[in-house]
């Protein structure tokens, strides 16, 4: 199959609108060609495309930074020589004067088709400031690895943030083309927008259910992501970003576990069964041992619960990653009544609102985590028909 920077590169057709207008690339390490070079120089390499400026989002360029709230600075491109400007530095929004090195900007950004990932959020910006100041939008479409299922509820009016652009759920099951085309309709933005499609992407396809395995090799869009199976659990242990539980960070596999020094991960995993085993289909979960060498609970042996999505045992039309890690929380709530489970931070720079609330959107989740007498069917009452809502809304917009 072909991305849509490949078909940019391979068809002069797609690219001779360029000609004759400054080009800025928005991008970063998994913004890569076929053959593994990266969009920069390929694009660059092209003598009808002027680049004139490129911006790096969440983790820089480079993705070179770890953590959240680590932030970027902007530079010179040392090969190229034109300016890379932080839009994860002292601003989230592009500057106005940055605005005026370009022409055209191209978006190629691998997402991981959750609400939360900060690069959704980063494309609604630079559609507001193109449509301010008059600069044409092109998305070189990726795949969303973890296709098309939706899951979650929708983000509720006030908790919109760095992490939540709009009234989506958890799991979109969109690519970044195809929410670019969404967020112009639902915020009315008057802006020249254009999706360089791909070729041949079959979400519905397995093994890879949203990522072409053995076609193309995975770069890591952002640090703590390195492989197709912390995508597809994403859009679950991303609240633990809200949680005191580790997720992993500081270990070889962030993002597809999770644990404590002080929970015993057998017990939790016994009771995840019990409280809702339909739940928990289509994964598996496995007692194992962790010490992070960074982050929470760092340099402290963790008793954790891995999520297995890549053996046989996976099914990908079942399996639902908010609700297993909606399990993990209420399984730990049920065995520890008193467990000190949600972080208290600014989370993203959203002060005023708890970290898990910022990251689902609204507290409806976590105060079901602690109500001992919420059962997994008011949970799933709540979410269904927020996710049956979302699918039709998306449908217009599919591109695939």
């Amino acid at each position: 199959m072909n991305f849509g920077l490949d078909r940019l590169l391979s068809d002069a057709a797609l690219r001779a609108p360029l000609k004759g207008r400054r080009v800025a690339l928005l991008a970063h390490p998994a913004s890569v060609t076929k053959d593994l070079t990266h969009a920069v120089d390929a694009l660059a390499a092209c003598p009808e495309i002027a680049l004139s400026a490129a911006f790096g989002p969440q983790h820089g360029m480079k993705g070179d930074l770890q953590d959240n709230m680590m932030e970027s600075p902007d530079y010179r491109d040392p090969v190229h020589g034109i300016p890379v400007f932080s839009l994860y530095g002292e601003v989230r929004r592009p500057r106005d004067e940055w605005m005026e090195t370009f022409d055209v900007v191209l978006i190629d950004l691998q997402d991981l088709g959750c609400r939360i990932y900060t690069y959704v959020t980063t494309l609604l910006y630079v559609l507001e400031a193109a449509a301010k100041h008059g600069k044409a939008v092109w998305v070189l479409d990726r795949p969303n690895p973890a296709g098309r299922p939706v899951e979650g509820a929708t983000l509720r009016p006030g908790y919109e943030s760095f992490v939540g652009a709009g009234p989506m759920p958890m799991r979109h099951g969109m690519t970044l083309g195809e929410l670019g085309l969404w967020f112009i309709e639902h915020f009315h933005l008057d802006v020249e927008y254009q999706v360089i499609e791909m070729q041949g992407w079959a979400p519905e396809q397995g093994p890879g259910f949203g990522w072409p395995l053995g076609e193309r090799s995975w770069v890591n869009p952002s640090p703590n992501a390195p492989n197709l199976s912390m995508a597809r659990i994403y859009a679950g242990t991303v609240m633990l970003e809200g949680a005191t539980l580790s997720e992993g960070r500081g270990t070889t596999r962030p993002l597809e576990l999770f644990g404590a020094p002080d929970i015993d991960a057998r017990a939790v995993i016994a009771e995840m069964h019990a409280l809702s085993p339909d739940w928990l289909k289509g994964c598996v979960l496995r007692p194992m041992w962790f010490e992070p060498t960074f982050h929470k609970h760092v340099g402290t042996l963790c008793s954790g619960v891995q999520i297995h999505v890549d053996d046989p045992a996976y099914d990908h039309a079942a399996f639902r990653p908010w609700r297993v890690q909606a399990a993990g929380f209420k399984a730990v709530r049920r065995l520890y009544p008193d467990y000190d489970l949600w972080r208290d931070f600014p989370y993203e720079y959203a002060f005023g609102k708890r970290p898990i609330d910022v990251i689902n959107g609204g507290p409806a989740l976590r105060e079901w985590v602690d109500d001992p007498d919420a059962t997994p069917a008011d949970l799933d009452a709540l979410a269904t028909s927020d996710e049956a809502a979302w699918e039709a809304t998306r449908r217009p917009y599919l591109l695939y």
